[in-house]
C-alpha cells in the first residue's frame, strides 16, 4: 500500500524531532496508547490539537461500559453490543472488547481514575440504552469523561512524556516503500515549536476523535473536524462505515438556528428513569420498543424525530422533574448546570431536546491490533473503525473501545520494538511546487458544508436529499479545483482552511456511502428505503481516495472485515 501522493497545501516543515512512535490525539485512546508505549521503553511523542484535556473524552457524561457487576458476563455485554450494531458488528472485534474490557477498566483505575462507588465500596454501576444490565461505571455523577481525562493527563505529566499541544496534524510522512515515517503538523500560537514541522517516527497512532463538526449542530468539540480520517484517506488508507453517524437523541435544544457544540443530556438521565414526552406530556416511546426510552439510540432518535414530524414540532421534552433537586444535584450536576445556564430548570420543568450529531461509528479501517491498511499507521478511538460498533454504537462502549484497542496497539508496537523490528524510516522529501498540487477551501466553506450535511445527510435521509448534498459538495470541490487550475489561486494555508478542506473530504465520503446503502440500518435511516435488507446490505462499505481525489468505493463480502493485508507487522516487512 503506497500513498496517494495527496497532501494539504502547507509551508515546508521548518523543524523536526524524532521518536519511536507519535500519538496524534489526547483523549482516552491516545493517552492510554502513549502511556503503554512509554512504559514499554518506546520514545513517545503526543501531538494534540488543543490542550491535552480538550478532546471529546472530557465531554463524555455517561460512563464506561464493562461487565463488572455481579451476575453480568462478557457474553451478555457482547449480545447487547451485537443487537445495537444491527447485524454489522465484527463479532471477533466485539469479543475482544467485552473480554478485555473489565481488566482495562481496572488498569484505568490503577492509573488514578476514581469512579463513583456504592455503599459497600464497590463501583456503582448504572444502566443506559440498549443494555439489559447495570454495567456503566461513572464518575462525578455525569462527569466520567472529565475524570478519565484528568487521570490520564496527570499520568502523562508524571511520566514526563513529550507532548506538543495546539498542533494540527497535516499529513502522513512515508518512506520510498510507502511505509509510515512520521507526520507533518502545524503548531498554533502557544506550542513548543513555531509553525509547520515534522515528527519522524516509524509508527503513527491516530487517535484524533470524531468529525461531528461536519454537521451544524453536534455534541462534539470544535476541534472534531475529521482531521485523522482525512489524513488517512490522503495517505491511501481505507475507511469504512462512515454513513453510520449516531445522532444522540437527547441534546439540549437551543433553537432552530443553534450551531456548533450543543450541551448533551446524557442517556444516563433516561437510565435513571426520565421520560421522553411530547408537548402534551405523552410518553411516545412506550409501545415502540420493549425498552421504551432505553431502546438503542438509533431507535430513540427516530422515535423523537417521527413525533416531531407528526406534530410539526421543533423539539420534544425529557421529563425528570420526579428526580427532585437532591438527585439532580448529586447525580447530574454537569447537566443541571448546563440547563440552568440556558434558562431551563429541570427540577421544575421538562427539558427541551432534539437529536444532534454525536458519534461516528465508522472511521479508518483497522484489524484487531489497530493496524490500518497503510504499514506503520494505526488508529484507535472514534477515528477508527474496528468493527465493534457496526451500524450503531451501544451507549458507553466508546470509552471502553478507546481503552482496549489503545492497549492492543501499544502491545503490537512494543513487540516489534522488543524484536528490533522498529526501525526509523527516512521520509520521502515533501514536494513544494511553485503552484499547489491541490487546493484549499476558504474558511467560510466550513459553514456551507455543515448546512449541506445537516439538510441532506442528517438523521432522516433519502435518495433525493443525498443526491442534492453530493452535488453541492462536488460543486465546492470542483470550484476550488478549477480556480487553482485556471488562475493558480487557492486559499491561504492556515488552520481554518485546512479544517474546511478536511471537512469536505470526510463529507464527500460520508455522503457517497449513504447514497450507496439503499436500506435503513442502525443509525442510517433512509425514508425511501425503510426496511433493513440483510441479503444485499449485511456488509460494509469501504472507501479509498484515488490520486485524483475521486473516491474508490467497494463493499465487503460479509459483515466481517477482510484482513488489512498486513500479514506481518509493518516494521518487520
Amino acid at each position: 500500500m503506497t500513498s496517494t501522493g495527496i497532501r494539504l497545501h502547507a509551508p515546508a516543515p521548518g523543524w523536526s524531532i524524532s521518536a519511536d512512535v507519535v500519538i496524534v490525539g489526547s483523549g482516552v485512546a491516545g493517552l492510554t496508547a502513549a502511556l503503554r508505549c512509554e512504559a514499554a521503553g518506546l520514545t513517545t511523542v503526543v501531538v494534540t490539537k488543543a490542550r491535552l484535556d480538550d478532546g471529546s473524552t472530557r465531554w463524555a457524561q455517561g460512563g464506561v461500559a464493562a461487565a463488572l457487576g455481579e451476575g453480568d458476563t462478557p457474553e451478555q455485554h457482547l449480545e447487547d453490543t451485537l443487537v445495537a450494531g444491527a447485524g454489522l458488528c465484527d463479532e471477533e472485534a466485539v469479543r475482544i472488547l467485552v473480554t478485555e474490557g473489565p481488566d482495562a477498566v481496572r488498569r484505568l483505575i490503577s492509573t488514578g481514575a476514581h469512579f463513583d462507588t456504592d455503599d459497600e465500596g464497590g463501583i456503582h454501576l448504572t444502566r443506559e440504552g440498549g443494555h439489559h444490565r447495570r454495567r456503566i461505571a461513572h464518575a462525578g455523577g455525569d462527569a466520567t469523561g472529565a475524570e478519565v481525562s484528568r487521570a490520564l493527563v496527570e499520568a502523562v505529566h508524571a511520566r514526563g512524556l513529550h507532548t506538543i499541544e495546539n498542533a494540527l496534524v497535516l499529513d502522513l510522512l512515508t518512506d520510498a516503500d510507502g511505509r509510515t515515517a512520521g507526520v507533518t503538523l502545524h503548531v498554533m500560537g502557544e506550542g513548543q515549536h513555531d509553525g509547520v514541522g515534522a515528527v519522524h517516527a516509524p509508527a503513527v497512532v491516530l487517535a484524533t476523535g470524531g468529525m461531528g463538526q461536519v454537521f451544524s449542530a453536534t455534541t462534539n468539540p470544535s476541534v472534531a473536524t475529521g482531521d485523522g480520517v482525512a489524513l488517512a484517506l490522503r495517505a491511501g488508507a481505507e475507511v469504512s462505515d462512515l454513513e453510520f453517524v449516531q445522532f444522540h437523541p437527547t441534546v439540549l435544544f437551543l433553537g432552530p438556528d443553534a450551531e456548533g457544540q450543543q450541551p448533551l443530556v446524557s442517556e444516563a438521565v433516561r437510565g435513571e428513569g426520565a421520560h421522553l414526552v411530547d408537548g402534551d406530556g405523552v410518553r411516545f416511546m412506550v409501545g415502540q420498543h420493549e425498552l421504551a426510552e432505553l431502546a438503542p439510540r438509533d431507535i430513540v432518535a427516530k422515535g423523537i424525530l417521527r413525533r416531531m414530524l407528526e406534530q410539526d414540532a421543533e423539539h420534544m421534552f425529557l421529563d425528570a422533574r420526579h428526580f427532585g433537586a437532591a438527585m439532580w444535584e448529586h447525580r447530574f450536576p454537569t447537566i443541571l448546570a448546563a440547563c440552568r445556564a440556558n434558562g431551563i430548570d429541570p427540577v421544575t420543568e421538562p427539558i427541551p431536546i432534539a437529536p444532534a450529531a454525536h458519534h461516528a461509528s465508522g472511521g479508518v479501517r483497522t484489524d484487531a491490533q489497530g493496524r490500518t491498511t497503510v504499514p506503520g499507521l494505526y488508529a484507535c478511538g472514534e477515528v477508527a473503525c474496528t468493527g465493534v460498533h457496526g451500524a450503531n454504537r451501544l451507549a458507553s462502549n466508546s470509552l471502553l473501545e478507546g481503552l482496549v484497542y489503545a492497549e492492543r496497539i501499544a502491545a503490537d508496537i512494543a513487540s516489534a520494538h522488543a524484536g528490533n523490528g522498529l526501525h526509523a524510516r527516512v521520509p520521502e522529501p515533501v514536494p513544494h511546487p511553485e503552484k499547489p498540487a491541490y487546493p484549499l477551501l476558504a474558511p467560510e466553506a466550513r459553514f456551507a458544508i455543515q448546512r449541506i450535511m445537516t439538510e441532506g445527510a442528517g438523521v432522516l435521509r433519502s435518495a433525493d436529499a443525498l443526491e442534492k448534498a453530493a452535488d453541492q459538495l462536488q460543486r465546492l470541490h470542483t470550484e476550488a479545483r478549477d480556480a487553482l487550475e485556471e488562475n493558480g489561486k487557492t486559499a491561504e494555508p492556515g488552520v481554518d482552511t485546512w479544517e474546511a478542506t478536511n471537512l469536505l473530504c470526510v463529507a464527500r465520503v460520508l455522503v457517497a456511502a449513504a447514497r450507496l446503502r439503499e436500506e435503513t440500518r442502525g443509525c442510517h435511516w433512509r425514508e425511501d428505503r425503510a426496511e433493513r435488507d440483510d441479503t444485499q446490505w449485511r456488509r460494509h462499505i469501504v472507501v479509498r481516495l484515488n490520486p485524483d481525489r475521486s473516491l474508490a468505493v467497494h463493499t465487503t463480502d460479509t459483515a466481517d472485515f477482510p484482513p488489512t493485508r498486513q500479514t506481518q507487522r509493518p516494521q518487520e516487512q
